[in-house]
């Protein structure tokens, strides 16, 4: 069995210098395909089931499928909830059996965020799993604006929230398609200067995958999420399957088609991390 906490995998990361990729999950077929994908690269995956997945899916149901997935894999494999807005929503995570807890209060005034974020952390910890918590908003492409992080903020969100792993904005952007963008590291560097848990960067399909490498290596972000370019994937290889026979209908014969090319693009994006072989 390798089901595994986020601090099992980030704090490894921490002390060695590598990344752990947060896979954004939509279903069956991506979150096997990733896992497929962190075995053939011998290095541990994040199952990350976020708003529009738990739209879709109940979290009960998520939390079989994550677990039925890691408890048969070669490799540590964290069942993470990416984005939880409320306590209600981390209970729920935490009774159907995640072990990993994102509470996302960054809309929130600090002292909010901090206090939501805090009780969270401790329900999490009490049952032997993981919280993350995100301060600064990342914002989205198209849509609501960032709010980038204060690394005073930072310090003192990490010191009194009591969370394993902290999401910052820096310049990232969620459902970003190309890789135009990138990342402020002076302000990485002056959050770094000031906390000692390991960093989480949200929309991380939109850096650069050099830049991704390096901060990997040189920084504390131990953490990237990473949907959007792995969707795209998905859409690109389930489009060529439904169009080269129109008379098709079966949607598990067309599904099966998705899992080499979206396992393909995971293990393009879990290499790039730097983990090494896990033992």
């Amino acid at each position: 069995m390798t089901l595994a906490t986020l601090s099992d995998v980030l704090q490894p990361a921490l002390k060695h210098g590598y990344a752990v990729g947060g896979l954004v999950t939509l279903g069956w077929e991506d979150m096997r395909a990733y896992v497929a994908a962190a075995e053939a690269e011998n290095a541990p995956v994040i199952l990350q089931a976020g708003p529009s997945c738990r739209e879709h899916t109940p979290l009960p149901v998520l939390g079989k499928m994550f677990r039925h997935l890691a408890e048969n894999a070669s490799v540590p494999v964290v069942a993470h909830l990416d984005h939880g807005y409320t306590f209600e929503d981390c209970k729920i995570a935490l009774e159907s059996g995640f072990t990993s807890l994102m509470f996302d209060g960054s809309r929130k005034p600090l002292q909010q965020n901090i206090d939501e974020t805090a009780e969270i952390a401790e329900m999490a910890h009490a049952a032997g799993i993981s919280c993350e918590g995100e301060i600064g908003f990342v914002g989205y492409s198209g849509g609501e604006g960032s709010n980038g992080t204060d690394p005073d903020e930072a310090a003192k969100f990490a010191k009194e929230s009591g969370v394993d792993a902290m999401a910052i904005s820096v310049g990232n952007v969620h459902l970003q398609e190309n890789k135009e963008g990138g990342l402020d590291e002076a302000r990485i560097s002056a959050i770094d200067a000031l906390t000692e848990i390991p960093l989480v960067i949200h929309g991380g399909s939109g850096v650069p995958v050099e830049q991704r490498k390096k901060l990997a290596r040189e920084s504390s972000i131990c953490k990237f999420n990473i949907g959007t370019e792995l969707r795209m994937a998905f859409g690109a290889a389930m489009r060529e399957a439904v169009n080269k026979d129109p008379n098709r209908f079966d949607r598990v014969t067309i599904l099966k088609e998705t899992l080499d090319p979206v396992e393909a693009a995971a293990r393009t994006v879990i290499r790039a991390f730097g983990a090494p072989p896990q033992s």
